[in-house]
């Protein structure tokens, strides 16, 4: 799933930009020095590698989850509320799944936002936690609309069948909003990682 791909791509950034925040202090040569004489830059980096592990965990379960969401479109289509409630609690217990291990990610990129390190390095962590708090809420959103499905989707009832569909497209729509207020947020944080790099060179 590209959403995840790109998380999982944050990680391995983040751990690149530590190394050359590290690499680029010089103690008494006159030259930049970033990370100043108490920072835990190393610490930080340990965090983030566990909340890698994390990522991996909910990387596969959200990548099975964007399959359920094509089978449960064609449900829908299909009008089969046996297979629509059976795809639904599917997705919901995916979803379910993956949030315990998201928001342990999100904790550990706290904590080391709150360390002792550049201020540069603390912004792009400040970025990237916020797109993970974005796709997390974007697959909230979709958990309800699964959830709503699950429990009151009725073909026979037209009026309750067209809300609940209703329902589920606003829903999904809102899960594309959110996605993409998380990819803005990404892209800055890949756009300071960026120029700070290019600073460093020029020093």
């Amino acid at each position: 799933m590209v959403k995840f791909k790109l998380m999982a791509r944050f990680f391995l950034t983040f751990l690149v930009f530590c190394l050359s925040l590290a690499g680029c202090r010089s103690e008494g040569s006159g030259g930049f020095e970033i990370l100043g004489p108490t920072d835990e830059t190393g610490e930080a980096a340990k965090l983030v590698l566990e909340a890698n592990s994390d990522l991996k965990k909910i990387k596969v379960l959200y990548e099975e989850n964007e399959g359920k969401r094509q089978e449960l479109k064609n449900a829908l289509e299909s009008n089969d509320p046996e297979e629509v409630k059976k795809i639904s609690d599917d997705v919901v217990q995916l979803i379910n799944e993956g949030f315990d291990s998201g928001k342990s990610a999100v904790e550990k990129i706290q904590q080391a936002g709150d360390m002792k390190i550049n201020d540069d390095y603390k912004e792009y962590l400040r970025l990237k936690e916020s797109a993970l708090l974005e796709q997390m809420k974007a697959f909230e959103e979709y958990r309800q609309a699964a959830r709503s499905l699950r429990q009151n989707y009725d073909p026979k009832n037209m009026a309750l069948r067209d809300k609940v569909k209703a329902d589920f497209t606003t829903r999904s729509e809102n899960y594309q909003k959110i996605m993409e207020k998380a990819r803005d947020y990404s892209n800055q944080a890949n756009e300071l990682y960026k120029e700070t790099l290019k600073k460093q060179k020029e020093q």
